[in-house]
């Protein structure tokens, strides 16, 4: 073809005819307007996501301690005590085995700094959404970092990352808390900042929350789950001394029965708020709050005791060490 250049005005002016040139098509390529949930099965490989602390479990992502157990400080990591790595190991395949047991499907990651043995805690790494998981900032030196590898269990196992805490922004996952698909409780701590706590909102309102709780963790402690919890749509525990008013208050609003540990001990050194909901009405706690246990049945809550208590010496339980992939909606 050659080069010519047709110059229109000037044939409207000589009285030629014009040249009947092809339109440009239009657009035949047009978006698929589906919502994220709505592409979770057929993109993602799996109906992933969570907006509960005690709908159904069906999925988690947990955290083998492996030679990151050999030697450490176990002050500086803020462990309890030392621990012992057979046993450490033993309990945590323990609970592993429960989930299974209990038709939950478990995932790890696979990777690991070997100078973090808080790594079990994997809780705090990430926090799930309906629309995929949220990967937090750490706030401790010692657990900087986490964060590449629970991102890479999530890439593998295939489900979304719809947000990473990022810039000076700290917030770990058991800093949040879901009261039901439209309410969630945020807080702020030593573990979570303005700049994180903010970053967290966004997201979360920008995926339909619209109530958000503010609750400030007590100097001394670190996140929601050692402080309060919820065993079913009806029943929530507190740590009573270290809970906000507003968020008691919001919780007995609607219609949460409140149960108050009623030993410190139990609470600091028993992890008696720390457990994980099964499904509404059935939790998984560690040994250490029989007092706190014998409520919970007297309210119509089945609890399932595992002997954790190697793994207790981290300073963290149940809660702590699950990350939630998949709970049912209802």
């Amino acid at each position: 073809m050659s080069d010519m250049v047709l110059d229109f005005d000037q044939l409207v002016k000589e009285g030629k005819p014009l040249p009947d040139l092809q339109a440009i098509r239009g657009e035949r390529w047009f978006a698929l307007e589906t919502s994220s949930e709505e592409d979770m099965v057929p993109y993602w490989g799996g109906d992933w996501g969570c907006a509960s602390e005690y709908n159904r479990l069906r999925a988690v992502l947990l955290h083998r301690p492996g030679n990151e157990l050999s030697s450490f400080d176990f002050d500086k990591v803020r462990f309890r005590e030392p621990v012992d790595p057979v046993k450490f190991q033993a309990q945590h395949d323990l609970l592993a085995e429960y989930y299974r047991a209990q038709g939950v499907t478990v995932y790890y990651t696979e990777k690991v700094r070997e100078d973090r043995p808080n790594a079990v805690f994997c809780r705090d790494k990430l926090f799930m959404t309906p629309e995929g998981a949220i990967v937090c900032r750490l706030a401790m030196a010692e657990r900087r970092g986490e964060e590449r590898y629970v991102s890479e269990a999530l890439g593998r196992i295939g489900v979304p990352i719809v947000r990473t805490i990022s810039g000076r922004g700290i917030f770990e996952g058991a800093n949040a808390m879901w009261v039901d698909r439209h309410t969630c409780i945020l807080s702020l701590s030593v573990r979570a900042n303005r700049e994180g706590y903010d970053q967290m909102e966004y997201e979360l309102r920008r995926q339909g929350v619209t109530e958000i709780i503010p609750m400030q963790i007590p100097y001394g402690h670190a996140h929601i789950d050692g402080l309060l919890n919820l065993a079913s749509p009806e029943v929530a525990v507190i740590h009573s001394s270290q809970v906000p008013y507003i968020v008691v208050d919001t919780l007995k609003k609607k219609g949460y029965k409140i149960i108050e540990t009623p030993s410190q001990t139990e609470a600091k050194y028993g992890y008696s708020v720390n457990f994980v909901a099964i499904e509404p009405g059935h939790v998984v706690t560690t040994v250490g709050s029989p007092r706190t246990v014998e409520l919970l049945e007297k309210a119509g809550v089945r609890v399932d005791v595992l002997d954790l208590s190697e793994l207790n010496k981290g300073k963290g339980s149940v809660h702590c060490m699950t990350a939630f992939l998949k709970r049912d909606s209802q």
